[in-house]
């Protein structure tokens, strides 16, 4: 990822050099697990920690030559180790290496997009509980619906986001897995316990099964569901850049002090993180497709996945970072006009309460059908310049004759519109008894 979007925290967990201490635990950890079980001599596995070094340099030099990644790196580490150099990589085909070493870097960038949502989730909740009752026009189609609260809106965003992090959670658990089983999957050379071992050291379970890798569904998994993260991401921001858009302008991202809207025109405050986020969402759907070719390899093993798998699992998990951590900016910042949203909710006399009047109508005449014509022959009469819906419907002799005006005008009140909302909150934030 390029450094625009990449955040100091999980970029350092790609870079070469935490690449190769990360091979390099793994390494350690497998000598550790082989003097265990006696297949080494005692003492070797701490010979190997305290005297183990490599130089990142000289690795690209060998590998340059030498063509093979690994095969650079035990060169080099083997030049610190004396005579333990034997015991380094024993037993082991490079990617009980590899798949191994990938899974602790998943698990740690993981680690860090979790701390994120969990920041998120706290501000979009901190957010709903303040306009639980902030009552605004709900909108399908773009178009004004029935009435609902800001809050509502903003702990469904949470609901998402908490499944979010239910399914990042199983993902990363199916995907974050180790294996030593060699060069087909056979144990030919390290017995299970070896493995078993080695990976209960480093934190790691052992996949169920592999062949010389681990099989790539688990992480075309984990892609999805980063996904899935990202479609929130795009879908909260979406709906900021709906709301403030000039002719509704309910809430706005924010804007500096000292922020520039745009060369020309001195007005505008545009909402450019939004959109950056809502871009970067598109280019996080992108690595889903690679992600799902690389699960069909060629018997127990190809390497057409490796080249794909160094460019998409740090962009997507380095472009996931950023998206989170700035959306929770956004959240936290997030300029809410409520005066707005009232005045909104209100235009055309209450168009918004069409569906309580046609109930109210359709109880006292007994007919769907000459209700839903009366309410709709006023409501298309008022949008968007005639008379409002309410007065309208209060000077229409049939609609008086059927109901009176108290019963009138409780189809207009908030209220009765509003009054489950408490308890959607209950469901979502598990309040309540």
């Amino acid at each position: 990822m390029i450094p625009r979007y990449s955040l100091p925290d999980m970029s350092s967990l790609w870079g070469d050099d935490a690449r190769l201490r990360t091979w390099l635990d793994v390494e350690l950890a497998a000598a550790a697990a082989l003097e265990a079980e006696g297949r080494i001599p005692s003492g070797t596995a701490a010979r190997m920690r305290a005297n183990a070094r490599f130089d990142a340099r000289r690795i690209a030099e060998r590998e340059a030559v030498l063509q093979h990644d690994v095969l650079a790196f035990l060169t080099d580490v083997s030049e610190s180790l004396g005579a333990d150099a034997r015991w380094l990589h024993w037993g082991m085909t490079s990617s009980d290496l590899l798949d191994t070493a990938l899974a602790l870097q998943l698990r740690r960038a993981g680690d860090l997009l979790l701390a994120d949502l969990d920041a998120l989730l706290a501000g979009l909740r901190e957010q709903a509980e303040r306009h639980r009752a902030t009552a605004m026009a709900g909108r399908t189609h773009g178009v004004h619906a029935e009435p609902i609260t800001f809050g509502l809106k903003l702990v469904g965003f949470y609901d998402e986001f908490a499944r979010a992090k239910a399914r990042l959670c199983g993902a990363l658990d199916e995907a974050c897995v180790g294996k030593l089983s060699g060069a087909v999957g056979s144990y030919g050379h390290l017995p299970p316990e070896i493995e078993a071992r080695t990976l209960a050291s480093l934190g790691l379970g052992a996949a169920s099964f592999s062949s010389q890798v681990v099989p790539r569904d688990r992480l075309a998994s984990l892609m999805a569901s980063l996904a899935l993260v990202g479609c929130a991401v795009e879908r909260l921001s979406v709906e900021i850049r709906h709301l403030q858009r000039s002719e509704v302008l309910e809430a706005e991202e924010p804007f500096g002090e000292m922020q520039k809207g745009s060369s020309a025109m001195p007005h505008k405050r545009n909402p450019i993180v939004c959109e950056r986020l809502t871009g970067m969402a598109r280019l996080l759907r992108g690595y889903v497709h690679p992600a799902l070719e690389d699960v069909t390899l060629w018997h127990e093993r190809d390497i057409s996945h490796s080249s794909v798998e160094r460019v998409i699992l740090p962009d997507a998990t380095t472009l996931l970072d950023y998206m989170l951590r700035t959306l929770t900016g956004v959240v936290s910042g997030l300029r809410v006009y409520e005066e707005r949203m009232r005045e909104n909710l209100g235009r055309w006399g209450g168009l918004v309460f069409s569906g309580r009047v046609l109930l109210a109508l359709t109880e006292a005449l007994g007919s769907r059908e000459r209700a839903y014509a009366i309410v709709q022959r006023h409501a298309l009469a008022a949008f968007p310049s005639g008379p409002p819906f309410r007065e309208s419907l209060a000077a229409d002799p049939e609609v008086r004759a059927a109901i009176s005006a108290e019963a009138l005008a409780g189809c207009f009140d908030l209220a009765p519109a509003l009054r489950h909302v408490d308890a959607v909150f209950a469901r979502v934030l598990g309040e309540g008894p």
